[in-house]
């Protein structure tokens, strides 16, 4: 990236801004920026993966499991709901069968009545002799029907009787043999029952293994898309996501941004406007006079000095340098020595001011020139990470 503070020699020697921005456009659609291969994070990526594997196999099987008790279950359920019809339908007839026992047993006590009756006449009419009978008959044949129609009388009442008796004796083994149906059902009905809720507590239990490794599967997850970030930020320079981008923004001033193009003019801190580093020192002298003061004072050059020279130029006015982050610091990416960013253009690191500290080893940045078009963009950005394959460490600026 060009991120170099200018000398009165690259004044004089700089391109006409019109040819200048053709010949970046043209290097910038010509540079191919090698990825990095990030094997630690491939690694640690695949190792979860393939427990994420054998987590979803459990889990696979937990599910037939849990499909087959819950088939089971909806069996035995259907069970139950067919004995308890059928069990209705028994208890419906056996009242049924109480019913007709019932009317059976009226009809029977009222023949009964009636048998009792026609034995009393007859036993009346059995206390006149038989020579009385004939005395009293108009004639023989008189005498015969008299006989006869007392014993068929009592012969029709014997047999509905014993009708009627053989009824309810049918009636009452009907009952007792629904009655003992019903009792077996019931019986039955309580053991599928309790083989349901078995099969439930299998179903329930093996659920929640399968929510077990479901859980565990989802923070692998969590856990692979946390190093695919960071595998990106390692491959993209630190970036973890872009917050915002455009042309001109960070309240850069226009004189030094919109509409004039990169590397156009030089600044009051002696850099080329729309770099990286014009940013910064124009972010610094708003928020410390004493940046400002050593800044216009001093030559820090390129981003990759800054560190070195802000000791050098800035430790007796309270200026550090270190790895810890604040809000207001300048973030320094160091120069990764035999990277070439454009053909003839060494890497010479980075400069950024940090917005925010976001935690978990990352800060909030605005910038310009990170992407090598000398435009203006916002980033979550790691404090270290590998850039064309070096590991670097952030270091951080802070002016009183």
């Amino acid at each position: 990236m060009i991120k170099q503070k200018v000398s009165k020699l690259r004044i004089k020697g700089k391109l006409k801004p019109a040819l200048f921005g053709l010949v970046l456009l043209l290097i910038f659609a010509t540079v191919v920026v090698p990825r990095v291969q990030a094997d630690q994070f491939d690694q640690q990526i695949q190792t979860l993966q393939q427990q994420n594997a054998q987590n979803k196999q459990q889990a696979n099987q937990l599910q037939a499991q849990a499909t087959s008790y819950q088939d089971t279950v909806n069996q035995l359920q259907s069970q139950i709901t067919s004995l308890q019809n059928q069990i209705s339908t028994n208890q419906a007839k056996s009242t049924d069968l109480q019913t007709q026992i019932n009317v059976a047993q009226q009809q029977l006590d009222q023949q009964k009545k009636t048998l009792g009756e026609d034995i009393k006449a007859m036993y009346l009419e059995g206390q006149i002799s038989t020579l009385e009978m004939l005395a009293t008959s108009k004639d023989l044949s008189d005498f015969v029907d008299k006989q006869q129609y007392r014993s068929a009388v009592q012969d029709k009442v014997k047999t509905t009787l014993n009708k009627i008796a053989d009824l309810k004796h049918q009636l009452s083994d009907q009952k007792q043999q629904v009655d003992a149906l019903v009792q077996s059902q019931q019986v039955i009905e309580s053991q599928v029952a309790s083989d349901e809720a078995q099969q439930n507590q299998l179903l329930s239990y093996t659920e929640a293994q399968k929510a077990q490794f479901d859980q565990q599967i989802q923070a692998t997850n969590t856990q692979i898309n946390q190093l695919r970030l960071e595998q990106i930020a390692a491959n993209t320079n630190g970036v973890q996501k872009t917050l915002n981008r455009g042309s001109c923004g960070g309240g850069y001033p226009d004189a030094l941004c919109y509409p004039h193009p990169q590397d156009s003019i030089v600044d009051p801190w002696h850099m080329y406007n729309r770099e990286c580093v014009s940013y910064t020192a124009w972010r610094a002298s708003q928020e410390s006079s004493v940046a400002n003061a050593l800044l216009q004072a001093h030559n820090f050059g390129n981003a990759g000095d800054w560190p070195g020279n802000a000791q050098t130029y800035g430790a007796q006015y309270g200026v550090t340098v270190s790895t810890t982050p604040q809000a207001g610091d300048i973030a320094i990416r160091p120069a990764i020595p035999g990277v070439y960013v454009a053909p003839g253009e060494p890497d010479v690191g980075h400069a950024m001011y940090v917005e925010a500290v976001s935690g978990a080893g990352s800060v909030v940045v605005s910038e310009y020139n990170e992407y090598l078009d000398g435009t203006y963009s916002e980033e979550v950005r790691s404090t270290s990470g590998t850039y064309h394959g070096s590991f670097y460490q952030l270091q951080f600026i802070h002016f009183p």
